[in-house]
């Protein structure tokens, strides 16, 4: 009787495989994921199939799932971005695209005939979920850093102050890591007397971690924003990608719609959803609690600065965005961009030092970075007032 085992040559790839993602993983410093996880105590839950589908604060026929976990990963995010203590809801996606896109769907239906505008460094992401939700939209100027420009924001808002405005304010840009100020973006709304709008914070990068800075970035929902998207797999880290997204209820309640055959609200972009990302959420987050996460972003922070420094040591003009793990440079040769998986553009790469990344590791990289670069010029550090 056929037992149906893999074969020999199929089980050696599957080798190969784990091999190459290993030391893929263990190289690598241009993409923001965490790779000091270790979930080996859930792997019993992966024999089971477990699906959060529906919405998650409402009961569904199907049993299977993480759903009061999810419940509290998504508490858990409430509270730390200062959301409305009576009107806040939100779930666990796959990813801040996902997030995005719930935030402009909410949006859209709140306000049909609004106008969308986000930087010219906003993730591509976002101009995708536009044209999917055929929203029509404006892209506004940024700033050196990454930040958005103000200027043309609050300009181009007034040539178009008869519609309703929907901002995309990004927490963390993709290559420099800039945080837009929701603060300020309230203050040009209110000055120039935009009375419908809606701002949503993509903090797919940094907004996980902002809510423990010191001196806290201005990007929460007591900040002026009316929903939050976050990554999972980035500083708190996950064998797959997965994110949350927090909005106001009241907006929530404006698209849900009960279906009768999984017993529940239909609230999500995607019906069935994945209920092992909840649980490694839930883990890491009850393992490190508030005090294990401030800590764990003061670690991070504090190799962010010594790779800026170690950098420009070498005669590398590094520089980062006030309190961001991203240290940005100009672009290395070839040989080092593909072994360190370093993302690129426009003459610039960058490292991102999420947890996982050690000061042994940057050392490594700044000596392959020097033996790579033997006769690179001094050249002037770059806007040294970002630092």
């Amino acid at each position: 009787m056929n037992d149906f085992k893999l074969s020999a040559a199929d089980t050696t790839r599957l080798q190969t495989l784990l091999d190459t993602v290993a030391n893929g993983t263990a190289g690598f410093l241009g993409y923001p994921v965490s790779k000091d996880f270790d979930y080996s105590p859930l792997m019993p839950f992966l024999q089971y199939p477990l699906n959060n589908l529906g919405d998650p604060f409402i009961p569904s026929t199907y049993a299977v799932g993480s759903r009061d976990l999810e419940k509290e990963v998504v508490a858990f995010f409430a509270q730390l971005f200062r959301a409305p203590a009576n009107d806040w809801w939100g779930y666990v996606t796959n990813g801040g695209s996902e997030g995005n896109l719930y935030a402009l769907y909410l949006a859209r239906e709140l306000y049909p005939k609004a106008m969308v505008y986000y930087s010219a460094a906003t993730h591509y992401s976002v101009q995708k979920n536009i044209h999917l939700l055929n929203m029509p939209a404006i892209v506004v100027r940024t700033q050196d850093n990454g930040e958005m420009d103000y200027d043309d924001l609050e300009n181009t808002i007034s040539m178009n102050r008869q519609l309703p405005v929907i901002i995309l304010a990004n927490i963390g840009t993709t290559m420099t890591e800039a945080r837009d100020d929701v603060k300020r973006i309230r203050e040009i709304l209110d000055k120039t007397a935009i009375r419908q709008f809606y701002i949503h914070a993509d903090g797919a990068l940094s907004g996980s971690y902002s809510g423990f800075l010191e001196n806290r970035p201005a990007f929460d929902f007591a900040d002026g924003a009316h929903s939050i998207a976050i990554s999972g797999h980035k500083f708190i880290g996950s064998p797959v990608p997965c994110g949350v997204v927090i909005a106001h209820k009241s907006y929530r309640d404006r698209i849900a719609r009960s279906v009768a055959y999984i017993g529940t609200m239909d609230t999500t972009i995607t019906g069935s959803r994945n209920g092992h990302s909840p649980l490694f959420l839930w883990y890491a987050l009850k393992r490190y609690g508030i005090e294990g996460m401030r800590a764990r972003a003061m670690a991070a922070l504090e190799v962010a600065a010594y790779a800026t420094s170690r950098l420009r040591e070498i005669g590398v003009a590094a520089w980062r965005n006030p309190d961001t793990l991203t240290v940005v440079f100009p672009e290395p040769p070839a040989s080092i961009r593909n072994k360190w998986q370093l993302a690129s553009e426009n003459g610039w790469s960058h490292i991102i030092c999420m947890p996982g990344v050690t000061k042994a590791l940057i050392d490594t990289f700044i000596h392959e970075m020097e033996t790579a670069m033997p006769e690179a010029p001094q050249e002037q550090l770059y806007n040294m007032s970002f630092v």
